[in-house]
């Protein structure tokens, strides 16, 4: 693995910090504490190309590879993770799961909308009863012969109340478990698809999180995605890529944090001198950098392999592990090194905090990951996937 980011990549990382620092830092604490969804702040997210960053320039997309998604994804998290969560759904679970798996058809009529930005997209699997069991879907697609019909809730979708597109994980054989599960693509404006109220939340409370339901939808043969009974494995392969977006985000919530609490060590001083220089303040920096650049390497190198074509389903579970442990850890910590301004929302460094703990829970949990991890380790698998 090279260590040197090319000039196309250094270009996408300082675009992405300057529209963050910019564009989304002037009003990210009144969206987070009124709880409005960044309408503005997306438009010029998808003007700027940030919503469809790898879909094929065919479909208007910008063609570019995983690691360059990586860096835009953590340095618009150092500033606001309801923008950052939208982008890696959009990105790594929505249009990347249709470019990869849907048919000609499908491609054409919706990654040029989503990857532009005029429509945002939804994955929604997880139900009332089917968060970490993915396996325990109780929504139905019953086959009608010219169409499926489609009828259940699902939970904690993010982009639910902005979403125009819908990827749906339902049960369409219950007979053959996890084999008679598919995947659909549903549009929002359909008869039969509602929208709940939007989740009040302890972090990324400007994103639109909401409970759907879908009562006698109708959805074409044709926006079946895959072979029957593909849905079960179309969700964990796009999920694995998801990973690796949730995971850049955790790596920038833990970067943002110490900036932050290193800009603050900085200019505070305490018993005569910058608090920086007390070895209590400056062994936490210390231990935040190593861990944030450890974090790095997991986080940038399982990017590397799904842009390298090899198996990275243990490498994103890896990275999203351990990144979003160092983003807890070290959201605290800095809200620590800022002392009582710390627990202030102008300093920012709350906000990050409250955000952080999403990132060991969404797109499965630090739980889950170990599982993942720990079935690997028991098939035998090298330390190192080369």
């Amino acid at each position: 693995m090279d260590f040197n980011l090319t000039e196309e990549q250094l270009a996408v990382q300082e675009a992405a910090r300057e529209f963050a620092q910019k564009q989304l830092k002037p009003g990210v604490i009144e969206r987070d504490s009124k709880m409005l969804f960044p309408a503005e702040e997306v438009r010029a997210m998808g003007e700027l190309g940030f919503l469809g960053m790898m879909v094929d320039p065919d479909y208007g997309g910008g063609g570019m590879d995983t690691l360059s998604y990586v860096l835009a994804m953590e340095e618009i998290s150092k500033v606001d993770n309801s923008c950052s969560v939208l982008m890696s759904v959009n990105n790594s679970l929505v249009c990347w799961g249709i470019e990869t798996y849907g048919t000609e058809e499908q491609k054409q009529q919706y990654l040029p909308r989503l990857a532009t930005g005029e429509w945002i997209g939804s994955f929604c699997l997880s139900e009332p009863e089917a968060g970490s069991d993915a396996t325990s879907q109780r929504t139905t697609a019953i086959d009608m012969g010219d169409h499926y019909l489609l009828n259940g809730t699902k939970n904690w979708i993010t982009n639910g109340g902005s979403s125009k597109l819908h990827i749906v994980i339902a049960q369409t054989d219950a007979e053959k478990g996890h084999h008679g599960i598919n995947a659909f693509l549903v549009e929002t404006g359909w008869d039969g698809v509602a929208i709940g109220a939007k989740e009040d939340k302890l972090g990324i409370r400007s994103s639109d999180t909401h409970t759907i339901m879908y009562t006698d939808v109708k959805v074409p043969k044709e926006n079946r995605i895959g072979e029957d009974g593909f849905g079960f494995t179309f969700a964990m392969k796009t999920l694995s890529g998801g990973r690796i977006g949730i995971a850049a985000q955790a790596l920038g919530i833990a970067g943002g944090a110490y900036e932050l609490a290193l800009a603050y060590a900085q200019e505070r001083s305490a018993f005569g001198k910058p608090i920086i220089n007390h070895q209590s303040i400056a062994f936490k920096l210390a231990d935040m950098i190593t861990e944030i650049e450890a974090a790095k390497m997991m986080v940038y190198r399982a990017a590397w392999l799904k842009d390298q074509g090899k198996n990275y389903d243990r490498a994103s579970s890896m990275a999203k592990l351990y990144a979003s442990e160092v983003a807890m850890r070290h959201t605290v910590e800095a809200v620590q090194i800022h002392g009582g301004y710390g627990f202030v929302k102008e300093y920012h460094v709350e906000r990050l905090m409250r955000d952080a703990k999403i990132t060991q829970i969404y797109e499965g949990t630090s739980e889950v990951q170990r599982i993942v991890i720990s079935r690997s380790v028991e098939k035998g698998n090298p330390y190192i996937e080369v």
